[in-house]
């Protein structure tokens, strides 16, 4: 068996920008435009830091809800946890997401790492905090799931050299052929600021990478959380002692592919099926 994403694709593509800077508008925009979707990571302790060129809650209330984008945490004060004691962190955390959680009326349990900080230690506190995946600034160039998703790699930086030949190489791939074992799910997952586009004048990094990667009809375009929880629903799938059937339990409408003729199989909610 092999997970599917909605619909039977085999490619999903998801991007997460950090800190909440007023600059972030700008970057819906293009993403909206060409219909990709992604996760803000918003430090509330420093909303309507002019200096720092943050969005104030008032704005952030404006920016982000509604248009399809998720918001995690990033700390409330941007720490580097690493640096700090076990209660140090999960305040840092906990408060983060509690505000956040106020401002915006919704369940947060998404979260990029400030300063990429983090550590064994540090992402176990995460998750006590009711945190099941958060980013690190790892860049892979590699377009696999995470295996541990409080560790969370990238696929890259929006700045790095190999973008266009790393979106080429994750267009090109056909997971339709080859040993059912090789037939993994592919993710491209883009980082960076968006501050970064303002002050390299180098809006046009964002604006290709778009509309190279969006639009596509055999790509998932979703959010950090849609990924996590679309994952985690598949791998609750419960399997007979054979092997030969498999039910369902989740909430989620599941797809997978069997066999080396990639028979396909679409799973209701609670639905039982015999492969």
């Amino acid at each position: 068996m092999q997970l599917r994403y909605p619909g039977f694709l085999d490619k999903a593509v998801t991007l997460s920008y950090d800190d909440g800077v007023i600059f972030d508008g700008k970057l819906i925009d293009i993403m909206t435009k060409y219909g990709l979707k992604g996760t803000f990571n918003l430090n509330s302790g420093h909303m309507g830091n002019a200096a720092w060129r943050r969005l104030s809650k008032e704005d952030a209330l404006k920016l982000y809800p509604g248009t399809g984008n998720e918001i995690a945490v990033h700390g409330v004060q941007h720490l580097s946890l690493c640096d700090y004691s076990d209660d140090l962190v999960i305040r840092e955390v906990m408060r983060d997401r509690e505000n956040l959680e106020e401002l915006f009326g919704t369940v947060i349990r998404g979260m990029a790492y400030a300063n990429g900080s983090c550590d064994d230690r540090v992402a176990k506190l995460v998750g006590k905090c009711g945190i099941v995946y958060s980013r690190t600034v790892v860049s892979t160039e590699k377009f696999d799931l995470p295996k541990n998703w409080l560790l969370m790699p990238a696929t890259c930086h929006h700045n790095n050299p190999r973008l266009t030949e790393l979106c080429e190489e994750f267009l090109a791939i056909d997971s339709s052929v080859g040993y059912i074992s090789t037939r993994k799910p592919k993710l491209f997952y883009l980082w960076g600021h968006s501050y970064e586009f303002n002050d390299n004048d180098n809006w046009c990094v964002i604006e290709d990478f778009a509309k190279r990667m969006g639009g596509k009809n055999n790509i998932w375009y979703a959010t950090n959380m849609e990924i996590r929880e679309y994952v985690n629903a598949y791998n609750s799938l419960i399997c007979s002692a054979d092997g030969s059937i498999v039910k369902n339990p989740t909430a989620f409408e599941l797809f997978f592919v069997d066999g080396e003729e990639n028979t396909r199989y679409r799973l209701a909610p609670g639905e039982t099926v015999k492969l």
